[in-house]
C-alpha cells in the first residue's frame, strides 16, 4: 500500500495535503505539483511517498529549484511504479539514457525471433539499483533533519520526519 502526501511551508506552519499520482509519470510532473500546492512562489514544498515497510522517498521542491530527492532503498523503490518516479538517472549516478539508443539496440538483419541473445545479461546495461538510500540525505537539514538522522528512519519515517518539522497533526489529517 502506498501513501502520498505534499506539505507546503507557508507563513503559518505546514499545510498538508494528500495526492494522487496517477496522473504523475516524471519528477518533472511531480513537482510541478508540488509547485502548484504552494501558496506563494517561493515556498518550500515537501512530496512524502512511501511504500509501506519497504521504501520512502522525499522530494523538496524550494520554487523554480531543481527539486532535491532522497529515496531510503533504491532497490525496493525501483520495483515501484512511483519510486521509478524518484530514481532518475542523474540520481543513480548514470549517464541520462538517449532515446536513439533504443532504435540503435534494436537488431533489425531479419532473424529476430523474440529469444534474448545467449550472452545478454538480466543487467545488460550495467543499471544496476543499489539496495540502500540514494540522493540528497542532507534534503532536510536546515528543517532539523539531520542526514544522519535521516538515513537512520525505518518504520513510519514520514511521521517521524513531520514531528521533527512540527508537521505531525497536519500530516495525520491526511494519512
Amino acid at each position: 500500500m502506498y501513501f502520498a502526501a505534499l506539505l507546503a511551508r507557508t507563513e503559518d506552519g505546514w499545510e498538508a495535503s494528500d495526492t494522487e499520482l496517477d496522473d504523475v509519470e516524471t519528477l518533472s510532473d511531480l513537482a510541478d505539483l508540488a509547485r502548484e500546492s504552494a501558496s506563494e512562489a517561493d515556498d518550500t514544498v515537501l512530496v512524502f511517498i512511501e511504500q509501506e515497510d519497504a521504501w520512502f522517498g522525499v522530494v523538496r521542491v524550494d520554487g523554480e529549484e531543481d527539486p532535491r530527492v532522497f529515496v531510503s532503498n533504491a532497490a525496493a523503490a525501483a520495483r515501484s511504479s512511483y519510486g521509478e518516479l524518484l530514481l532518475t538517472d542523474e540520481l543513480l549516478g548514470r549517464e541520462p539514457k538517449d532515446e536513439d539508443d533504443d532504435l540503435d539496440a534494436l537488431d533489425l538483419d531479419g532473424t529476430e525471433d523474440g529469444e534474448p541473445d545467449a550472452e545478454e545479461d538480466d543487467d545488460a546495461d550495467g543499471s544496476a539499483v543499489p539496495a540502500g538510500p540514494v540522493g540528497d540525505a542532507a534534503i532536510l537539514d536546515d528543517l532539523g533533519v539531520s542526514a544522519k538522522e535521516l538515513l537512520t528512519l525505518d518504520e513510519d519515517a514520514l511521521g517521524e520526519i513531520a514531528e521533527a518539522l512540527g508537521a505531525s497533526d497536519v500530516l495525520e489529517t491526511v494519512r
